[in-house]
């Protein structure tokens, strides 16, 4: 019968998928059927083919190693198994396979020394590929996944090992190493058609066999500091393209001394799996970087910002997501400085529907709509009617309730103009410790075309101060059991212990208080403002 054409597997089951195996070769799964064989193997077993069971094409002797090898004694079953094929005397070398399948190596008897270099050799590879990829996993950062795969090249595969990325209009990222040295990176604008192949390996063209690349060639910036004898003493090179996911991620330069053998075609091969892993790691850390880029981008501006003082008024945010991991959230506050000393700043906190993204994306529109609308800040009603108006017409209505706060410094004190549209009424600090409501009420905005707005003025003597809260600090839940809320009440006998402190002190210490009442509990958005007088002048407050 006429050998059959050598079969592949597109899950890679071992060396029987590979052209030029040395020795028939074939992959056998657990449950005895044969996934992939060469063509040294067909002729040895004319039946055989990718499908049937080994025990149809095979002697009892192969077949009953397999069965001990595919066993729940597999780890002491023997490498090694004996018998005639044909009249031939074969021994049975069992390699590692995918998936928990056998890759079977069929030699004639003064072959066996051979195949078992062979078998070392491919054990060490597939160890050394197991490595790079449990080190190249551990990071997600670019510049380490290059780091690590130079130094494992330059120490398993080559004498030295250089990665080079793609490159913009500011030159190629490069790593490099010599074998035990250390690993260089900068960035460096050079031209690829410097060194042959590399311009092609860059662009994802298929690698150009080492016989083609002059050592001469290779120009000095490709040569580690470490390499004996520099660029002189290359004496043989390989370029191997980095595959990426949808495009190509660099490709890593070989090195070998002029005294060293050349790469063979089978080292070559193996460098183009080793390249397939590496394009792979990078092509996920680069992706993450560009994510992790994107995302701080597009939080930036979400974030609550940094509260110091303005035209002599004194004032601190804090801020904690319900997610541990985020920074952002439903809750917001926001400022508008005013121009001059003699105009009113605007504050604003909010508390958006929902959690997370979501919430923080419609926060972030809503502090964008507020910005526009700070020159109607004079009369509160109309600034939130504006506003009550422009989230009614957009296509998902969000409902959100904020306390607005206009302040000017008069002299000593600091005025306030205070209106909140459904939210927790602002409480304010007095000098000597009583803590008294803001008298203010209105209308969520976002739910009903007419608001009802009431707008309380308050003026903060020297040492006062006016705390606003969304529900996230009240409504948190802990004591004991976890399960009793912070409550009006609480926050009001913690304000009175504030007395007198600075701005940045009741905030923080509004925050630490009903941290520790929640501990490791879940929570709502908290956001926390206060705003101040100095102290620098008399105590006591008038309305």
């Amino acid at each position: 019968m006429a050998s059959l054409p050598e079969q592949t597997s597109s899950c890679g089951a071992g060396p029987a998928a590979r052209p030029g195996a040395p020795y028939p070769a074939l992959t056998v799964d657990a449950a005895g059927i044969i996934l992939v064989h060469n063509k040294q193997a067909a002729v040895l077993l004319s039946r055989i083919a990718v499908g049937v069971p080994l025990s149809d094409v095979a002697p009892a002797w192969l077949v009953e190693a397999h069965v001990r090898h595919a066993g729940d004694t597999a780890e002491q079953a023997p490498a090694w198994a004996g018998g005639r094929i044909g009249g031939r005397r074969v021994t049975a070398l069992a390699g590692p396979g995918a998936g928990g399948a056998t890759t079977w190596w069929l030699i004639a008897g003064s072959a066996r020394a051979g195949a078992a270099k062979e078998l070392a050799r491919e054990r060490s590879r597939a160890g050394l590929l197991q490595e790079l990829s449990s080190e190249l996993l551990a990071s997600l950062d670019v510049g380490r996944c290059a780091e690590t795969a130079v130094r494992q090249a330059a120490r398993h595969l080559a004498d030295a090992a250089v990665l080079v990325g793609p490159g913009d209009r500011s030159g190629h990222p490069v790593a490099r190493c010599a074998a035990d040295g250390p690993v260089v990176r900068e960035r460096i604008a050079m031209d690829p058609e410097q060194l042959p192949g590399l311009a092609e390996a860059l662009t994802g063209l298929p690698a150009v066999s080492s016989r083609w690349i002059d050592p001469h060639d290779v120009p000095a910036w490709a040569v580690p500091e470490g390499f004996p004898g520099g660029a002189a003493d290359v004496g043989s090179v390989v370029v191997a393209p980095l595959p990426g996911h949808g495009a190509p991620a660099g490709c890593i330069v070989l090195l070998r001394h002029r005294g060293e053998a050349p790469f063979t075609p089978a080292e070559e091969s193996f460098a183009q799996l080793f390249a397939a892993r590496v394009g792979a790691a990078l092509s996920v850390a680069r992706s993450h970087a560009r994510q992790a880029y994107c995302t701080d981008v597009l939080t930036r501006d979400l974030l609550p910002p940094a509260l110091g003082p303005v035209h002599g008024i004194c004032l601190s945010g804090r801020y904690r997501a319900s997610a541990p991991d985020e920074h952002i959230g439903g809750d917001f506050y926001d400022l508008f400085p005013a121009g001059t000393p003699d105009a009113e700043t605007v504050a604003v906190l909010g508390d958006v529907c929902g959690k997370g993204l979501e919430a923080a994306v419609t926060a972030g529109r809503i502090r964008s709509a507020l910005q526009a609308l700070v020159p109607f800040a004079d009369d509160h009603t109309r600034l939130l009617a504006l506003l009550n108006r422009a989230l009614l017409s957009w296509e998902r209505t969000p409902f959100v309730t904020l306390v607005l706060v206009s302040a000017v410094r008069e002299g000593a004190r600091v005025r306030l103009r205070v209106s909140s549209a459904g939210h927790p009424v602002p409480f304010v600090v007095c000098s000597d410790g009583r803590v008294e409501e803001v008298r203010t009420r209105g209308t969520l905005i976002g739910a009903i075309a007419d608001l009802e707005l009431r707008t309380a003025e308050v003026r903060l003597e020297p040492g006062e101060t006016c705390l606003l809260y969304s529900d996230g600090i009240t409504e948190a839940r802990g004591g004991p059991l976890g399960d009793v809320m912070f409550g009006e009440d609480r926050l009001r006998s913690e304000l009175t212990r504030c007395a007198g402190m600075p701005v940045e002190a009741v905030t923080e210490r509004v925050q630490m208080v009903v941290a520790q009442w929640v501990g490791q509990g879940p929570h709502d958005d908290m956001a926390v403002v206060a705003i101040g007088a100095p102290r620098d002048g008399r105590a006591g407050r008038s309305d």
